[in-house]
């Protein structure tokens, strides 16, 4: 029986079979990794920062009117009033504000959590994240409040050219006494108002 080993990056190594299926099928995959490295596509990602793209902030902005970007630098912050690194977010007094969350990834859990409970506090939270369903904060946070999903992966800031390696969701949490507002408008009311009904 023959080894195919393949290695992520532009060099790779096969050891051949005797059998022309097995040598074909292992030189396809080799070929496959290469033209993804070439793409830059990747599955997993090192990097931790990924910078929101502004629609998609704007947006939120406009429906939730943000107080607080809770993971921000001096460079990327969509709120006057912002945690950086060195302020540790983490450590800090959410509970009075309306906040935005794009956390490091390789934080998310950490992140997650402290939104959870700040919001127990009386904080909104709008967090931006990668969509990792299968991970043990999604069950413990996202599962137990509204969560939005995206219909194709993202482009975040500064990086235009190449697509986010995962799927993103956006996550709210809310203080448990919010109610959104629901009212009651009657037929005449609606016609006072322009409304055509019958």
């Amino acid at each position: 029986m023959g080894i195919c080993v393949v290695r992520l990056t532009t060099n790779f190594q096969i050891k051949y079979d005797t059998s022309l299926a097995y040598n074909i099928y292992t030189v396809l995959c080799a070929v496959f990794i290469q033209k993804m490295n070439k793409l830059k596509y990747y599955h997993t990602s090192d990097k931790q920062d990924w910078g929101t793209p502004q629609f998609i902030y704007d947006a939120l902005e406009k429906e939730f009117g943000f107080t607080l970007d809770v993971c921000a630098n001096k460079e990327n912050a969509k709120c006057a009033k912002y945690f950086t690194e060195q302020d540790n977010a983490l450590l800090q007094d959410w509970s009075n504000d309306v906040c935005f969350m794009n956390p490091p990834y390789n934080l998310v859990d950490d992140f997650m959590q402290k939104a959870w409970d700040e919001s127990k506090k009386g904080a909104i939270v709008v967090c931006l994240i990668p969509a990792r369903i299968d991970a043990s904060w999604w069950h413990k946070y996202v599962m137990k409040t509204e969560w939005r999903l995206f219909t194709q992966r993202l482009e975040f800031e500064g990086h235009k050219k190449n697509r986010a390696p995962f799927p993103s969701a956006v996550v709210v949490f809310r203080p448990p006494n919010y109610k959104v507002g629901v009212f009651d408008i009657t037929r005449s009311d609606a016609r006072k108002f322009g409304y055509d009904v019958p």
